[in-house]
């Protein structure tokens, strides 16, 4: 008799990045059945939530301890809470499924392990896998790559975060805040506790949802955790921004290496490693222009006219397409 098919579930199939994890799924043909559930925090609605997909409505199922228990894997794409209570749930389940959590809730766990299959090159089995920081998985993808062109002695990164980081509350924000500012009307304020629509911010107010403080700590320990094998690599000095826009990451790194560097050199060798690198006779690429696409793009690389050991970088990278496709990747790994 043949095994059964194993199952894959998709728990916030409703949000954006379980969005993203259901297209990444469907692209990749894994020898496995997916399941979209809604998340936990919404099984006050016996009958699940009802969203669009492919311009046509669909009932998605709520996410429940049976769905944890008839999973080989368990990809957590929605809120925090949710995430939080799959780990406890997952505890009475028959046959414990991996977890795999893209929204990073679960990281103190003592049983979890940071992943990023794009960047590392070596993973240690665990029951919970926590998918890093996208911003994190983009510079150690790039830097690994660089420091093949030669030495590398300083880093200084701005890394610009967008909206859809919160999700599509965010972007409901952003939103709406630039109707309202556009018709002199009230900003609503219930996730960033500040104006974010036509605005570039070092922090957000202190009823924020969440904080850059918090996303800049979790975006230097997570790179820190990915570069940790590669001992030539200094560790950046960063700053995360916010940039009022909907989706992916920007980012403009300053590497100062220990000799000057041929800029055409180092183009081929970040191209020798899958990286876009455009041209000054192409267009600029854009993180509006990444949306949906896979892995990094780099513009044309420009020498510091006063160091010329240096250079600037220009990256983007859709965020959501990013963690999506590491999640993925590690649920292949747990299907093998």
């Amino acid at each position: 008799m043949a095994d059964a098919v194993p199952v894959i579930s998709v728990a916030g199939a409703e949000s954006l990045l379980g969005r993203e994890v259901i297209d990444v799924l469907a692209t990749k043909n894994l020898p496995a059945h997916v399941k979209h559930a809604s998340a936990i925090e919404d099984e006050e609605k016996p009958g699940g939530i009802i969203t669009v997909q492919e311009g046509e409505a669909i009932v998605i199922p709520t996410f429940s301890a049976a769905d944890l228990a008839g999973s080989r894997v368990v990809l957590l794409a929605g809120s925090t809470e949710s995430a939080a209570q799959a780990a406890v749930l997952s505890l009475t389940a028959g046959d414990h499924p991996t977890l795999v959590d893209l929204t990073g809730a679960l990281e103190d766990n003592p049983a979890a392990r940071l992943r990023a299959p794009m960047a590392e090159s070596a993973r240690e089995p665990a029951p919970i896998y926590v998918i890093a920081h996208p911003a994190a998985i983009v510079m150690a993808l790039f830097l690994k790559q660089l420091s093949k062109a030669g030495a590398i002695r300083r880093i200084v990164a701005n890394i610009f975060e967008p909206v859809s980081e919160r999700g599509k509350k965010g972007l409901d924000e952003l939103r709406q805040q630039t109707v309202a500012l556009l018709s002199f009307q009230k900003l609503k304020q219930d996730i960033f506790d500040t104006q974010v629509s036509y605005n570039l911010l070092p922090r957000y107010g202190a009823e924020a949802v969440r904080s850059i403080e918090d996303v800049e700590a979790a975006v230097e320990r997570h790179l820190a955790t990915l570069l940790s094998a590669e001992t030539s690599i200094p560790m950046p000095s960063l700053r995360v921004v916010h940039a009022p826009v909907f989706h992916g990451y920007s980012m403009s790194l300053w590497v100062e290496f220990e000799n000057r560097p041929d800029t055409g050199a180092v183009a081929s060798t970040l191209a020798k490693g899958g990286i876009e690198v455009r041209g000054k006779d192409t267009e600029a690429p854009s993180n509006a222009g990444a949306a949906g696409q896979s892995g990094i793009t780099v513009d044309a690389v420009t020498q510091d006219r006063n160091e010329t050991r240096a250079c600037w970088f220009w990256i983007v990278a859709d965020n959501l397409r990013i963690a999506a496709e590491n999640a993925v990747e590690v649920a292949r790994e747990s299907l093998a």
